[in-house]
């Protein structure tokens, strides 16, 4: 055996020193003795390159490349194998046996194709590697495929994923939650077969954990897996599919308990605590008040939400006991009870709420010991953010409002803190103010500002509002201070900003608003409502309802009051406010305010950023800016989630922006595609003209892109709302065709020419309407254009012609007089008396041009009227 070894392995050296030596021949015998003899496939690979290797001295060889042809087969290198059939097919036509190896090479190379392209393969591969971060990521990449869900689905892929998820590696993690929610986004059946294989526990565990990205992506699965249920309980959205798929109200309700488990829970992070109130928040609340049905709400609290959520109201962070907290976990919790609070309908059921809270409180402020009282006043503190009438029935218990007051005076900062936000969250604000200088310093700043704008109505004297707004910017830009010090005094610029000579200030101290953008950008979300207010007040984009002129003439005479406009908020000191907020970031800070997942973004928060938006957009220059800085993507959530005025309000900026710039750079990709539902929602008669204006021009811009924006419009219903306009004595519409340097008119009568009979009737109906709103626009450079509309066979474009005409006469003698000179007096004389084939309505029309040729004198009648041209 040894002997045999040594002789085979012999046999490649003789293969070598014979080429060297320039004998091919019998190099070439070498190589394929020593292949006849390898068990090898490493071993026959190597042989095989050698000795097709004298295919390159003789490309003309057709054996030698047709057995290479044939080894490459047999190795699987299928792509080379295929090129030297194919040459040896060339060479040699007449030859069956390369023909028929190269129809087996094609058919090979094709099933490898399909096997690699179908989803069961690549699922299995990327099953393979699943331990490999990079082939978990690839799985997200298939679920992009309905096909590709459904076969992770059915090859056992959610145990694998399972696993995944106990896993420590972040990246992996992640990529399987992503995966999820491929799987889940708008799929009943799949969610609910998800959500019963993993269990609600492994998903609220993964939520709860530290890592604050892991808690979002697991919360945004929630929510997938919450809309799919949802939908799936509407009777047009189940369909078919209603007999064959069970309600997914046990699921639903099973998700939600298990979220309401882990705001107590000790084990669960800050992050993950704020992600489950978020969670019900969105999900809990009706949407629509029109809804009737609050069942589910009414659900929660029965299930003894009020007792999870107020345990974490009632939470002192210093305090060994509670759950770990976040510093917006309270915000978050007050706006859970808020929504709660404002989704009940009747007097019973409100009444059974605050019993519920009162009790709690009453429970807390009972026990023995300071920590009782503190997580008692916690709750209260809490209450009056949210569900502000509820908070303030508590604070009114027996003992309460004296425990407050004397807690704003002790020496420990935990007692003193919790009970100054108490009496800085109660309203009306109470006049025990001088417990500390930040409660004092802010409850002067509120009762400085009630007279709002109003510039006549100063509650100070000189001097007294510069010292106030001296305390805050102070307060601000130290960052020693605690956060909530510093969150202070910007709700207290809040009110302060009413005053245009504060607007001023803070505007021009640069450190003051790069220190308030940077607390809107930081994990502390209760001050973004603070941020927006006194950005409101320092670009004026706050609503004013300028009075009638004769009303204030009235109140004058009467000696009543009227408010008057502060020098400073002058359209000249608006406009430097604006450019100095461009200059210092302020476009990055909203955006960031927009970003944030939290319930402290409300949906006042939002209205007000959205009005800070349209009035930085307000001038064309500073448009490039605000969508490069992305304040363009920003306001797409705004527009949909948001007041109703703040939708409207956001649509709006959204329409100046496309008006201006190049939609393909500033939205690039599909981004585009999702501004279009905003603009049309501003093609409304709730709306002001200027709106409806925008919007029209802004889906004008973007209809010149491609058809398949044009077809998005149309998809949005947009088509009849835009007619509507056509028939509106509409100013701002009907003067687009009057702008110096446009083309629009001319692109009408142009179309009008077209060979298109759908574009032609809407061209030639357009310009039917515009000459009769607007005679100015009459001109005789249409004639022959207007003569092809006259001698139509069809019968709506012939009467658009001759209103054309009509128009054109009536607007001036000299345009009747050229028409008259023109073919168009026969043409029109024809169309006046009838006959087959010309409608009645057509003919009344020429007949009426007619008489206002004769009216005008221009040609006379048989009976000698009028004056032969």
């Amino acid at each position: 055996r040894t002997t045999g070894s040594v002789a085979r392995s012999n046999i490649p050296e003789r293969g070598r020193k014979h080429s060297f030596q320039g004998s091919r021949h019998s190099a070439v015998c070498c190589y394929t003795k020593a292949i006849k003899r390898s068990g090898s496939q490493a071993e026959k690979a190597v042989l095989y390159r050698n000795r097709s290797a004298f295919l390159n001295i003789d490309p003309g060889d057709v054996k030698a490349r047709f057995r290479r042809a044939q080894a490459f087969q047999k190795l699987c290198w299928l792509d080379q194998a295929f090129l030297d059939a194919q040459r040896c097919a060339q060479l040699e036509p007449k030859n069956k046996a390369f023909h028929d190896l190269l129809r087996q090479i094609a058919a090979q190379i094709q099933q490898k194709l399909v096997q690699q392209n179908s989803t069961d393969s690549r699922v299995q591969q990327m099953f393979s590697l699943l331990v490999d971060a990079s082939a978990a990521q690839n799985l997200v990449v298939l679920t992009g495929e309905d096909a590709g869900a459904e076969q992770i689905l059915r090859n056992d892929g959610v145990k694998l994923i399972q696993k995944l998820l106990q896993s420590k590696q972040k990246d992996i993690v992640l990529s399987s939650l992503r995966t999820l929610v491929g799987m889940c986004t708008g799929h009943q059946s799949r969610t609910m077969a998800i959500v019963n294989e993993l269990g609600m526990e492994q998903l609220c565990a993964v939520m709860g954990e530290g890592a604050s990205t892991v808690s979002l992506a697991a919360c945004h699965l929630l929510q997938v897996m919450f809309e799919a249920l949802t939908e799936g309980m509407k009777k047009e959205i189940r369909g078919k599919d209603e007999a064959i798929l069970p309600e997914p109200s046990k699921e639903l309700r099973s998700m939600l308990r298990h979220l309401m488990e882990m705001m107590p829970a000790s084990n669960v992070s800050g992050p993950g605590r704020d992600s489950a109130i978020n969670l019900l928040i969105k999900q809990v609340p009706r949407k629509s008040m029109k809804n009737p049905d609050n069942s589910l709400t009414l659900w929660v609290i029965d299930q003894g939400t009020n007792t999870p959520a107020l345990d974490v109201a009632g939470t002192v962070p210093e305090l060994s006991e509670g759950p770990t907290l976040n510093d917006n976990s309270h915000i978050s919790c007050s706006v859970l009870l808020s929504k709660l609070y404002d989704d009940l309908k009747s007097d019973a059921e409100r009444e059974n709420f605050n019993k519920l809270c009162e009790e709690y409180v009453q429970q807390h402020f009972s026990r023995h010991g300071l920590d009782g009282k503190l997580q008692a006043i916690q709750t209260v503190s809490v209450l009056l953010q949210g569900p502000s009438d509820v908070g303030n029935r508590t604070l009114e218990m027996s003992g309460m409002m004296d425990a407050v007051i004397a807690l704003c005076a002790s020496e420990d900062a935990t007692h003193q803190q919790v009970a100054v936000e108490t009496v800085i969250h109660k309203k009306p604000l109470i006049k025990d103010l001088h417990a500390t200088l930040v409660v004092t310093t802010q409850g002067l700043c509120k009762l400085g500002s009630a007279g709002g704008t109003d510039f006549s109505m100063k509650q100070f004297a000189e001097g007294s509002t510069l010292a106030q707004r001296c305390v805050s910017f102070r307060w601000l830009c130290n960052e020693s201070l605690p956060p909530t010090t510093r969150r202070w005094s910007v709700e207290g610029l809040a009110y302060l900003t009413f005053d245009a000579d504060v607007k001023e200030d803070l505007v021009e101290d640069k450190n003051a608003l790069l220190a308030m953008f940077e607390l809107a950008k930081s994990e502390d979300k209760t001050v973004l409502f603070a941020v927006g207010s006194t950005l409101v007040n320092c670009t004026n984009s706050y609503e004013v309802e300028k009075p009638d002129p004769q009303m204030v003439k009235l109140a004058k005479y009467a000696k009543q009051h009227v408010p008057e406009e502060h020098p400073k908020d002058a359209p000249s000191y608006l406009e430097k406010r604006l450019r100095k907020l461009l200059e210092t970031g302020v476009v990055s800070a909203l955006v960031c305010m927009v970003k944030q997942e939290s319930p402290a973004l409300t949906e006042a928060c939002r209205d007000c950023i959205a009005r800070v938006f349209l009035a930085l957009v307000e001038r064309q220059e500073d448009r490039g800016t605000v969508v490069a800085q992305g304040g363009g993507k920003a306001l797409i959530p705004l527009a949909s989630d948001n007041t109703d005025v703040g939708k409207i309000i956001a649509a709006q900026a959204l329409a100046k922006i496309t008006i201006t710039s190049n939609p393909e750079i500033a939205f690039p990709g599909e981004r585009v595609r999702k501004w279009i539902g905003p603009l049309v929602s501003i093609l409304s008669l709730e709306c002001t003209l200027l709106q409806n204006f925008e919007a029209l021009m802004a889906l004008t811009n973007l209809a010149g892109i491609s058809e398949r924006l044009r077809q998005k419009i149309i998809k949005e219903k947009a088509v009849p709302k835009i007619e509507g306009y056509m028939f509106e004595e509409h100013d701002l519409v009907q003067k687009l065709y009057l702008a110096t340097g446009n083309d629009r008119l001319k692109l009408l009568v142009l179309y009008s020419g077209e060979d298109d009979e759908r574009l032609r009737k809407a061209a030639a109906g357009t310009l039917a309407m515009l000459t009769a709103e607007q005679p100015e626009l009459c001109t005789t450079h249409w004639l022959e254009i207007i003569q092809s509309l006259l001698l139509c066979d069809i019968p709506a474009l012939c009467h658009r012609g001759v209103v054309i005409v009509h128009n054109m006469m009536q607007a001036e003698k000299s345009l009747a007089e050229t028409i008259m000179e023109s073919e168009a007096l026969e043409i029109l004389s024809v169309l006046a008396k009838g006959g087959e084939g010309t409608p009645q309505p057509v003919s009344k029309v020429a007949q009426s041009c007619l008489e206002k040729a004769v009216e005008y004198s221009i040609i006379m009648t048989r009976d000698g009227k009028g004056t032969e041209p």
